[in-house]
C-alpha cells in the first residue's frame, strides 16, 4: 500500500508520517491501518477505543462502523489509512455520548470528505457541464453538513431552550412593559 504523505515527506512507505509534531495524547487517538488482499481488507487497530467503544454502545456497533469507514475511505478498492483516521479522529475528538452522536459524528466525516472531493472536482474542471455537475453536487453536501451540525445541536441540547433573563430596575414613579412592544400606526395613532 503506497502513503503518499510518506512519499512527499521522503520517508519510507510503511511509517506513518505528518507534518505536524506530534502531541503527547496522539497515541491514544484511535487509528486504523488497512491492508488489501484482493478482496479481503484488513483492518489492525491501534490506539485508545474505550470513549468510542463505551459512545458506540456495543462492540457490534463499533465493529459495523469501522467496517463502513473502512469502506467509504477506500475509494476504488484502494485501502485509504489517512481517510479512514480523519474520520476516526474527528469522530473520537467530537466526544461522542451514544450510539446516536457516533454515527451521526461518522456522517458529518464522510459528508466533509466527500465536500471537499467535490471542490477539488469543481476546481480542476474544465467544461461547463462538469462545472455545473461539480457546483450543483458541492452545494448540496455543504447544505448536507450544515443540517447536520445543527442537527447534532439540537440533540445535544436534548431540545432545551434556552432563557435569558436581565434585571430590569423600576425607580418609584417609572412604569415598565414586559413583553414585545410594536410601534406602528395603530387605531388612535
Amino acid at each position: 500500500m503506497q502513503n503518499p504523505r510518506a512519499e512527499a515527506y521522503g520517508a519510507p512507505q510503511n511509517q506513518d508520517v505528518s507534518p505536524f509534531p506530534q502531541r503527547q495524547d496522539e497515541k491514544a487517538t484511535p487509528k486504523v491501518r488497512m491492508q488489501q488482499e484482493g478482496e479481503v481488507l484488513q483492518v489492525e487497530v491501534s490506539g485508545d477505543f474505550s470513549k468510542l467503544q463505551e459512545a458506540a454502545g456495543s462492540d457490534n456497533v463499533l465493529a459495523g462502523l469501522l467496517h463502513q469507514i473502512s469502506a467509504t475511505s477506500s475509494p476504488g478498492k484502494l485501502a485509504d489509512d489517512d481517510a479512514a483516521n480523519f474520520v476516526l479522529g474527528f469522530v473520537d475528538g467530537m466526544h461522542p455520548q451514544d450510539p446516536a452522536e457516533v454515527l451521526l459524528l461518522t456522517q458529518m466525516a464522510t459528508i466533509h470528505q466527500a465536500t471537499m472531493t467535490l471542490a477539488h472536482r469543481l476546481n480542476r474542471a474544465s467544461v461547463i457541464p462538469q462545472q455545473d455537475a461539480a457546483e450543483r453536487a458541492l452545494n448540496k453536501l455543504a447544505r448536507t453538513y450544515a443540517a447536520q451540525v445543527e442537527a447534532l445541536k439540537r440533540y445535544r441540547s436534548k431540545g432545551q431552550q434556552v432563557v435569558r433573563v436581565e434585571r430590569v430596575t423600576v425607580e418609584s414613579g417609572a412604569q415598565a412593559v414586559v413583553g414585545n412592544v410594536n410601534h406602528g400606526g395603530g387605531a388612535h395613532g
